[in-house]
């Protein structure tokens, strides 16, 4: 069994791979800062049932020497940095606090790693750096030459510090390029999340553009089988991999679903297309399924009635 440092580990994404981890008997220590981006009692919320097996260090990773007194401490086997400022459209109004906390975070988990001997490192990437590539369905060799967000400019940047902590000091990185995670316990300012609790709450959601944008969306469990897939992956020092669903639903047709599911109709508030917003996002997920067993199971339609479920039982909404 490894010793897992998950930083994020109370986010969406990170409460999810936590749970897998412990069910396979894994030690797990949460890294994360609990910060105001959203209330941070849904953080607390998500890992609330898993909190006497773990360790939790509340804290941000810009703060090096907190970073480097962890690290002293937890003998750490593997890393899995999942810790970012998220968001492509907060980004353009506040690019220092993600260029500082991205990249320079980043870059102090690398440090720690380099100095305490921890021998692979896992980086939560994101689709938005291919930018407006014109080239569909988006594969990891691409030309990536226009990243039109400080967030994208941050994850690009990412993964070029994991490329040069492999190369130089022998760290077996991989980035995963995420396209669009839904599921139980998404972050409640990302669409999906937001428009079904508007949705049920007779509220209008915010339409950007003609509908027509478009994002292969991806559910959490065949995220967490994609993450799992590269913790697991040992057959290179460095590799970038893709994990999508491989198919596109327009904003519009996402919007149906969720109307569908509910059975009700959104109000809509009809709003100007959004700096940032990439016309849409496609993976290429050969790779990552010739290399990593990465195999998502779950189309949107069907993710989207697990989703609705879930937010219904729990009383998320």
């Amino acid at each position: 069994m490894a010793k897992f440092l998950i930083t994020g580990g109370a986010g969406f994404i990170g409460s999810h791979l936590v749970e897998s981890l412990l069910a396979d008997g894994h030690q797990i220590t949460i890294f994360d800062d609990f910060n105001d981006y959203y209330d941070p009692n849904i953080k607390w919320r998500n890992i609330r049932h898993v909190k006497p097996d773990i360790e939790v260090i509340e804290g941000d990773i810009r703060d090096a020497v907190l970073v480097e007194r962890t690290f002293a401490k937890g003998k750490f086997d593997i890393v899995v940095h999942l810790a970012a400022r998220a968001g492509v459209r907060p980004s353009i109004s506040d690019p220092k606090l993600y260029f500082t906390t991205n990249i320079d975070g980043t870059f102090n988990l690398l440090d720690a790693c380099r100095y305490h001997g921890v021998g692979q490192f896992v980086l939560a990437s994101s689709s938005s750096v291919y930018g407006v590539n014109k080239k569909v369905p988006f594969a990891e060799s691409d030309a990536l030459e226009r990243t039109i967000s400080p967030y994208a400019a941050t994850k690009l940047a990412c993964e070029q510090i994991c490329s040069n902590y492999s190369n130089l000091f022998g760290i077996k990185s991989t980035c995963l390029r995420f396209f669009t995670v839904f599921g139980p316990r998404q972050r409640p300012d990302l669409a999906i999340a937001k428009f079904t609790n508007r949705i049920l709450n007779d509220q209008a959601i915010p339409k950007f553009g003609d509908g027509s944008t478009a994002r292969d969306y991806t559910y959490i469990e065949d995220i967490i089988q994609g993450v799992r897939g590269a913790i697991n992956y040992d057959q290179t020092p460095f590799e970038i991999f893709n994990l999508g669903g491989s198919a596109t639903t327009t904003l519009s047709e996402m919007i149906s679903v969720i109307e569908a599911e509910l059975d009700k109709k959104a109000i809509i508030n009809q709003m100007a297309d959004q700096p940032g917003d990439v016309p849409r996002t496609y993976a290429d997920i050969a790779k990552s399924k010739e290399l990593l067993g990465y195999d998502p199971q779950t189309p949107f339609r069907a993710g989207i009635k697990k989703y609705v479920q879930w937010i219904k039982e729990n009383d998320y909404a």
